[in-house]
């Protein structure tokens, strides 16, 4: 138990303004923080579901060509496309953040003339489904820089929620309580030693009196 002084009182209380103080600058990175989470989440989800919708496309697409060209031809087909994409991941910073930031070199879709395959022997439906599934491997790359920033904000926000909610509710409340009752007791005590020191000077007073004679 801290020792009931003027000294300490004060420490309290400054102690207090800093953990207020604290609060209102978490607050304000929160705050930060959330309109650039909302900035983010929208066009991430818009992504995801383009993302979405065009795997249901290259899908459909693929299961036509199997049906009409054979599983054997279009797995052929699609060994034939396969490459390596040369992509770069590096630390990025937002906001003081710190999080893994991806970087395309080239682009993933590529138009009829850059494929390795004559278009005469493929049928639309295959070209189709190979353009789709390029485009998701592209898009997906992409989302993969907006998920690393998505995932970092949203810890952050967690950690920070965390820290005001323990500030708020229990270490400021508690060193309020301490404050009060610190404050308590030295008004007590000073007012016990105010009353000593009055009933002192009575019983001085009375001791320096005039006496009557013998």
């Amino acid at each position: 138990m801290i020792q009931p002084t003027r000294t300490n009182l004060l420490l309290l209380r400054g102690r207090l303004h800093a953990v207020l103080n604290c609060t209102t600058i978490l607050k304000g990175r929160r705050q930060a923080l959330i309109k650039e989470f909302l900035r983010i989440t929208r066009p991430l989800m818009q992504s995801r579901e383009e993302v979405s919708q065009a795997h249901a496309r290259a899908i459909d697409a693929l299961h036509i060509s199997q049906a009409r060209e054979g599983r054997a031809a279009v797995d052929a087909l699609a060994a034939l496309n396969r490459r390596k994409i040369a992509v770069e991941v590096a630390e990025g910073n937002l906001l003081g953040l710190r999080f893994r930031d991806l970087t395309m070199h080239e682009t993933v879709a590529r138009s009829f003339d850059e494929r390795p395959y004559d278009m005469l022997g493929s049928s639309a439906w295959l070209d189709e489904a190979i353009e789709e599934f390029e485009g998701i491997v592209e898009e997906m790359l992409s989302l993969a820089s907006f998920e690393g920033k998505f995932r970092r904000l949203a810890e952050e926000l967690v950690r920070l929620t965390r820290r005001i909610r323990i500030l708020e509710e229990r270490i400021a409340p508690e060193l309020h309580r301490d404050i009060h009752a610190m404050a308590q007791y030295l008004a007590e005590r000073e007012r016990e030693s105010y009353f000593r020191l009055k009933r002192f000077k009575g019983y001085a007073a009375r001791q320096s009196g005039p006496r009557a004679p013998a």
